[in-house]
Order: structure tokens, then C-alpha cells, then sequence
């Protein structure tokens, strides 16, 4: 059972009850992240998610922890491109609690000052982490390779620079245009009533002020290019990304699937050829991103030094390959069946579900359809593959990034 509401300062509300369970995952969607923010804010929505955990009007930052423990719930965050979310999963019998302490440090967060200062240190730590995860450093640099240093090639968690110089008064500013009703969804997945769901969205959200909310346009265009940085660590690693379609194109189910055949598991031919075969890499995989305006089909390798460019050789074979001969009944049968089967796991998961049909609702306004979803994957054909294999790989517009003890860039 599904049900939706829009609230009256336009909030949307989400419930999907999932009989059988015994706990539910809620989520507050807020349609902002790195993608939205101009140069001087790069990294304030990350930032502003740590800060909403550090005290509201009547709690401590260790009030919140601690009454989200006492009731046995989870809680906790996470900073996209284009999308912040906080949630929290409890049993069903704590569901009011939990959903009432998730709303105290969304709707009433202080940012106070002497907890601002604490954050900062650890944000900056998290950055200095992220510099030495040369994996999270590839991926962010390849990010900006393909799209330079606005909107989707920004950082996640922006410049420490910023971090440090960021004031109560920034983050009241950016949450005060971002974070408004319209730009809103709470989103229920699991065992609970949906007029009781409704009734505590209503309860909590319904007062939140109501503002002239204007979405602010993202200028996104591919640039493409080669990135890189040298790192004395053992081993090397590269990725490489080609324009893809974006998040709502008729496409993107046949890309999903072309992705599994091509990178997506054990039994792709990336993992078969450059692990399994020439024993180049430990870890080499292929994944799809879709955007509202763009999407990206991004290859990711940790080598060996001295075989990076073998290993890079290796990868492009196989595009050059998979371009040449297409896929076979077999592969494409096991690729649609390995998409179809994902599908159906996260219908099984409520924090998948909370955040699924979040999402949806957040970026289209609509109920995710999920018989649609599978009709589409069902439906399609090793033409629809082909044609995605087709428009996937465009060498001259690759972006490529790499990290490690090496003398120069890897390149495809």
C-alpha cells in the first residue's frame, strides 16, 4: 500500500507500508547538495548535514544520540550531488519517537557556535581522509575531470579552506533558500500504518514556514580531459568516464544493463579479461550515474605501478571489443536478469524503499512505479543493448583520472 500527501506549505509525504516486517526506515529528502552551490558555499550542504546532529532548541548533540539509543533506532545522513537525506530506521512499536527526534534536528538544529568550531576540525579530517583514500581520490577527480570545478565536479565535501571559514549566518542563509517545504519530502518504508505516517508528517512538518522557494539552475556542460596526482603509495589507480544519458532518458534501463555485461560483476568482461585473465588489478568494476541533466558510465581500476598502462590497454580492449562484437544472448539474458533481480531485492529492503520512493517523489513529484520498472527491463532487447553500446564510448570526449607513484597521467 502506498500512500502520498502534499501538505499545505508543500511538504510531500510518502508512505509505503510493507507488510510482514517489524521496523520502518523514515527519511527527510531535501532537494539540495554540491551540485547547487557556488564556489564560496563548496561544501556547505555537507557541512550543514554534520551541523543539524549538533543540538537543537532542546537537546544536546549527545541528548539526540542518546534518545535515538535509548529507543534501539538508527540514525544518520548522507550529502549528495544533488540530494541531502537524514533518516533513521526503528522497530514499528518506537516509529512516533524515532520520526519526532529525526524532525527535532531537522526543523530545529541551533547551530551553536562552540559545537560549529568542534565540526570543523572534524570535516577538515574527513577531507584529509578522503586524501588519503586514493580510490574516493580518483573517483573526485575524475568527477572534475568530466565536468570541471562547478555543479557536479564539485568535492562533496568542499575545500577546507571553506569549511574553516563558514559562520552561523552562511548556513542560515543556505538552509533558509534550500531547505524549504517545496524542496521537501518525507519519505516511510516498512511497518506502519500510512494514516499514521501522514499524521506525524503533519504533525511535525506542517508548521514549517512556507517560502517563495526559486530551484537554482545548474550550468552543466561535459568538458572531458585527463587529471592527475602523484602519491607515494603502492598501488596506482585510474578511472575513466563517458558521457551517459541522464536520470530520466527512455535508455537508461538498456545502459544499466550493457553496464552489468560490461563491468558490473564477476561474470563482466572487464572483471573476466583484466582480473580474472591478465591478473592486472584486484579491483576493476564499471558503473552507471544518471543526473537530471546528464549521466556518466564511469570504469574504475587499482593496479600495479608498473602494469597501470598495461592494465589501462586492458580496459579500453575491452570497450574496443564490446563495440566491435556486441553482446551475446547469453550475456544480455544474465545482464537483464542481474538488473531485474536488484530491482526486485530492494523491494525487500525499507531503508532501499524509504529512500527509492524519496527520491522519486523528490525529483519528479511522482510515485515510484516499480511494476513500470521491471516492464522496462523485461521489454528489452539486445538491439536496445547494442544501440546503448553504441552511444556509450566516445574515446574523444573521455574524462580519465589517476592516483598513485607514477611519472605521468594514465590515458586510455
Amino acid at each position: 500500500m502506498i500512500r502520498t500527501k502534499k501538505l499545505e506549505n508543500g511538504v510531500r509525504v510518502i508512505v509505503k507500508r510493507m507488510e510482514g516486517l517489524l521496523s520502518v526506515s523514515m527519511g527527510v529528502l531535501v532537494g539540495t547538495g554540491a551540485a547547487f552551490e557556488t564556489d564560496r558555499e563548496d561544501g556547505i550542504s555537507h557541512f550543514i548535514e554534520h551541523m543539524l546532529f549538533k543540538g537543537t532548541k532542546t537537546r544536546t548533540a549527545f541528548e539526540i544520540s542518546d534518545a535515538f539509543d535509548s529507543l534501539g533506532a538508527q540514525v544518520n545522513a548522507f550529502t549528495g550531488k544533488d540530494m541531502t537525506c537524514f533518516y533513521s530506521k526503528a522497530t514499528s512499536d518506537h516509529a512516533a519517537e524515532a520520526f519526532a527526534l529525526l524532525a527535532d534536528l531537522f526543523l530545529n538544529s541551533t547551530f551553536p557556535e562552540e559545537e560549529m568550531a568542534r565540526e570543523k576540525g572534524v570535516v577538515v579530517e574527513e577531507i584529509n581522509m578522503d586524501e588519503d583514500s586514493p580510490e574516493d581520490l580518483c573517483l573526485d577527480l575524475l568527477a572534475r575531470a568530466a565536468f570541471g570545478s562547478a555543479n557536479y565536479g564539485r568535492n562533496i565535501l568542499g575545500p577546507a579552506a571553506n569549511v574553516n571559514g563558514f559562520t552561523r549566518e552562511d548556513l542560515q542563509r543556505y538552509r533558509k533558500e534550500r531547505y524549504c517545504p517545496e524542496n521537501v519530502v518525507v519519505s516511510f518504508a516498512g511497518s506502519i500504518d500510512p494514516a499514521q505516517a501522514i499524521a506525524l508528517a503533519e504533525e511535525y512538518f506542517g508548521g514549517m514556514k512556507r517560502t517563495a522557494f526559486a530551484q537554482r539552475e545548474k550550468k552543466v556542460v561535459w568538458q572531458g580531459g585527463t587529471l592527475f596526482k602523484q602519491k607515494p603509495i603502492e598501488q596506482a589507480h585510474f578511472a575513466v568516464a563517458f558521457p551517459s544519458v541522464k536520470r530520466e532518458d527512455a535508455s537508461r534501463p538498456a545502459v544499466q544493463v550493457m553496464n552489468a555485461i560490461f563491468g558490473g560483476g564477476r561474470s563482466s568482461r572487464l572483471f573476466k579479461r583484466v582480473r580474472e585473465e591478465l591478473g592486472l588489478a584486484y579491483t576493476v568494476y564499471s558503473y552507471s550515474t544518471h543526473y537530471l541533466e546528464t549521466g556518466l558510465l564511469t570504469v574504475y581500476a587499482g593496479v600495479n605501478p608498473a602494469k597501470a598502462n598495461d592494465a589501462a590497454g586492458a580496459v579500453r580492449e575491452v570497450i574496443e571489443t564490446l563495440m566491435r562484437e556486441g553482446v551475446s544472448e547469453a550475456e544480455f539474458l544474465r545482464g537483464r536478469e542481474q538488473l531485474k533481480a536488484s530491482s526486485i531485492y530492494s523491494q525487500e529492503n525499507t531503508s532501499a524503499q524509504m529512500l527509492l520512493y524519496g527520491k522519486e517523489m523528490l525529483y519528479n513529484g511522482a510515485v515510484y512505479d516499480f511494476e513500470k520498472r521491471m516492464a522496462e527491463i523485461s521489454a528489452l532487447t539486445r538491439d536496445d543493448i547494442a544501440a546503448a553500446i553504441g552511444a556509450g564510448f566516445d574515446f574523444s570526449r573521455a574524462a580519465v583520472s589517476s592516483v598513485g607513484n607514477l611519472t605521468e597521467a594514465i590515458r586510455l
